[in-house]
C-alpha cells in the first residue's frame, strides 16, 4: 500500500481572523457552475449541498479543532483557503446573522460574541503556502484517493487543474496519490471529452434530462472499443484538451444525449443503469445496423438485440423458450385449472415447436 503523503511541515500554523480568509472560487467541487460569483454565492452553495449543519453542531459543542488547520495561498492580497472551505463557510455563517439570512441558513444557532471567541472561532489555524502547486499532492491524496474523497466530477476537475495548470503528468499524479487503479487518467480523459462536447459539439450540460449528473457513465464507457470507434479515438488517445477530431463532433454530441439526455429535445438518456446498459451501448456502437436502429429511435434494448446478430439472437430465443416451458411444466399441478384457452395456447405452442424443428432439420448445416 502506498504511504499517505504527509502534509508539508513548513510553514507552521498561524492564527488569522476569519475576516481575512476567503473561500476558493477555484474549488474543484464547484467548477463549471455559473452561480459561483462571489463569497456569498459560494457559501450559499456549500450550505445547500455541503451538510454544513453537521459541522456547525460540532463546532458549537466542541469549538474548532485546532489540529485541523486550513491550508491557504495568498492571491490578490487575500488569504484564499484551498483546503477547508466547508469549515470556513460554517464558521462564517455562525459569525454573521445577516449572512445566515441571506443564504437561508436560519436554523443555525446564534452565538454571542463571547461564546464565539470562547469556542475559538474568531481566529482559525492556517498554514500559508507559496502557491497552489506546492499543495496539490496532499490535497490530491486526501480528496481523490484518500479518506475524504470527492465525487468523480470534483476529482476530475482537480486532476485537470494539476495537469493543465501545473504541467504535472498524469502518471506522476497517479504515483503521488497512490492510485493503483488508473482512476486518474480515466477521470481526466472523461473531463476533456466532456469539456469538448460542451464547448465545440453543441451539448449543454445544463440541458441534461436528470438533475443528477452521472459523470461515471462517460469516463467508464470511454475505454470501450465501441465508444472509442464512435469518437475516432485510439486506446491511447484522448488524454489532452479537445481530443475528438472535428469530423467526429456530431458523434460526440449524440453520444452525450444517449448518456445524459436532453430536456429541450425531450429525449431521455438510453443509459438507465450503468450495468448492463453501458455495455449494451458499446455493442450497438460497434455494429452499423444496430447504430442505425438506435439513431432511428428504436431504443437501446432493440438496438442491442440487433447488434448481437441473428445467430446469437436465435440461440438465446431457443434457450429462453426451453426455460419458460420447463417453468410452465413445473406449475401445471397447482397452476392449471382446466382452462380451455390455456389448452388451446399450449396446442399452438406445440405446433410452432414442431414447425420450428422441421425447418431446422431441413436446412443444411452451415447454410446462411
Amino acid at each position: 500500500m502506498c504511504a499517505k503523503p504527509a502534509a508539508p511541515k513548513e510553514p507552521e500554523s498561524i492564527f488569522l481572523p476569519i475576516e481575512e480568509l476567503d473561500l476558493d472560487l477555484m474549488n474543484p467541487r464547484l467548477a463549471g457552475r455559473e452561480d459561483t460569483k462571489d463569497q456569498e454565492s459560494l457559501i450559499r452553495i456549500l450550505w445547500t449541498e455541503g451538510a454544513l449543519d453537521e459541522l456547525a453542531l460540532s463546532m458549537t459543542q466542541n469549538g474548532y479543532f485546532q489540529e485541523e488547520p486550513l491550508f491557504c495561498v495568498i492571491e490578490n492580497g487575500r488569504h484564499v483557503v484551498v483546503e477547508g472551505n466547508r469549515r470556513l463557510a460554517t464558521v462564517k455563517l455562525l459569525h454573521d446573522e445577516k449572512l445566515r439570512k441571506a443564504v437561508q441558513a436560519t436554523d443555525l444557532p446564534s452565538l454571542t460574541k463571547k461564546q464565539f471567541i470562547t469556542l475559538g472561532l474568531d481566529e482559525l489555524p492556517v498554514i500559508v503556502y507559496p502557491d497552489r502547486e506546492s499543495l496539490w499532492p496532499y490535497v490530491g491524496f486526501r480528496h481523490v484517493n484518500g479518506p475524504m474523497t470527492w465525487d468523480s466530477w470534483s476529482k476530475a476537475q482537480y486532476i485537470a487543474q494539476v495537469k493543465n495548470n501545473f504541467g504535472i503528468e498524469l502518471s506522476a499524479i497517479e504515483e503521488s496519490i497512490g492510485d493503483k487503479n488508473h482512476t486518474v487518467p480515466r477521470l481526466y480523459r472523461g473531463l476533456m471529452v466532456l469539456n469538448q462536447a460542451c464547448e465545440q459539439a453543441g451539448y449543454d450540460l445544463e440541458d441534461r434530462k436528470k438533475a443528477h449528473f452521472s459523470f461515471s457513465h462517460l469516463y467508464t464507457g470511454l475505454p470501450y472499443a465501441g465508444f472509442e470507434r464512435h469518437l475516432g479515438l485510439g486506446p491511447n488517445e484522448g488524454y489532452k484538451p479537445n481530443p475528438v477530431k472535428k469530423a467526429y463532433l456530431p458523434n460526440l454530441r449524440e453520444l452525450m444525449i444517449w448518456l445524459f439526455g436532453s430536456r429541450k429535445e425531450n429525449r431521455a438518456p438510453v443509459i438507465q443503469s450503468q450495468n448492463p446498459d453501458l455495455k449494451r451501448l458499446d455493442s450497438v456502437l460497434k455494429d452499423k445496423k444496430a447504430l442505425d436502429a438506435l439513431r432511428s429511435g428504436l431504443g437501446l434494448k432493440v438496438s442491442h438485440e440487433i447488434s448481437l446478430g441473428d445467430n446469437v439472437r436465435f440461440r438465446e430465443a431457443v434457450a429462453r423458450i426451453k426455460y419458460d416451458l420447463q417453468q410452465a411444466k413445473g406449475l401445471v399441478l397447482h397452476g392449471f385449472n382446466g382452462e380451455k384457452e390455456l389448452i388451446q395456447t399450449a396446442g399452438e405452442i406445440s405446433e410452432l415447436a414442431n414447425s420450428l424443428l422441421e425447418e431446422m432439420r431441413s436446412r443444411p448445416r452451415g447454410s446462411k
